[in-house]
């Protein structure tokens, strides 16, 4: 999949992009967490792992039960076949 350009931004529309988005969001929190008290870094390291399960088991599913054809086709193709 090629990135696509809103403005001067570029997106990757695929599970590869949220993943290092996800990342760069988790070590921002985790230098503001580490910043505060150690009850914080206690509670949000369930919260992290919790994230993490629930990450893990998205990508598991997302291999074994992939989506179905045509939601993978762009909006202009579905159109174009609908006219067909």
């Amino acid at each position: 999949m090629e990135a696509s350009s809103h403005g001067r931004w570029y997106w990757r529309p695929d599970y590869l992009g949220f993943s290092v988005g996800c990342a760069v969001v988790w070590a921002v929190v985790w230098i503001l967490v580490t910043l505060a008290s150690t009850g914080t870094v206690h509670a949000m390291v369930y919260v992290f792992l919790g994230w993490v399960i629930g990450w893990i088991t998205a990508t598991i599913a997302r291999v074994v039960y992939p989506a179905p054809r045509w939601t993978l086709v762009t909006q202009e193709r579905r159109n174009q076949a609908s006219r067909a």
